[in-house]
């Protein structure tokens, strides 16, 4: 068994990782941040249960399932604040960079419902079987499949052609 971090430890060497996610799930920079601000006070209520338990192989595990937890809830809460739009504006093709193609992603990620989303970023993005996915958002796995098949189909229709350099099965 592993020695515990303390949670300074835990949450400076997974703080950066913890964002990614929630900016790949959410699309905001500044809700990301909210986001692992709020899971780490979460997490950091809970710690002294977690050291207790000596469960340091689970600690990131957890501290997913709590960002993805705290994301969905704010998600039911909140109000959305896109605004929609009768047509897309006309696009000029040019070349596409990879930090163009990386926004291409986020801005297609955004269109997605929350949970669909955080589907994606953990199946796609974070790499997480189809059994973990289903761990992570308390659903089945048979939900977790039907959610990625029907939230990739919508990626690649909003994508169009740029679908083929990001979206690979």
């Amino acid at each position: 068994m592993s020695e515990v971090p303390t949670f300074e430890e835990f949450a400076s060497s997974r703080a950066r990782k913890l964002f990614q996610v929630a900016y790949l799930t959410c699309g905001d920079w500044h809700q990301a941040h909210d986001l692992v601000q709020t899971t780490l006070g979460n997490l950091f209520a809970v710690w002294p249960r977690l050291r207790r338990q000596g469960q340091v192989e689970h600690l990131d595990a957890y501290a997913r399932k709590a960002l993805l937890r705290t994301y969905l809830s704010h998600r039911r809460l909140r109000r959305s604040g896109e605004l929609t739009v009768a047509q897309l504006p006309e696009r000029v093709a040019e070349p596409v960079t990879a930090s163009e193609l990386r926004l291409t992603l986020v801005a297609a990620l955004r269109q997605l419902p929350p949970r669909n989303r955080a589907v994606v970023v953990l199946r796609y993005l974070e790499d997480y079987s189809v059994e973990a996915t289903a761990e992570a958002l308390g659903a089945t796995p048979n939900a977790v499949r039907s959610l990625s098949v029907r939230s990739l189909a919508k990626l690649r229709e909003v994508l169009g052609s740029e679908s083929e350099l990001l979206l690979r099965d």
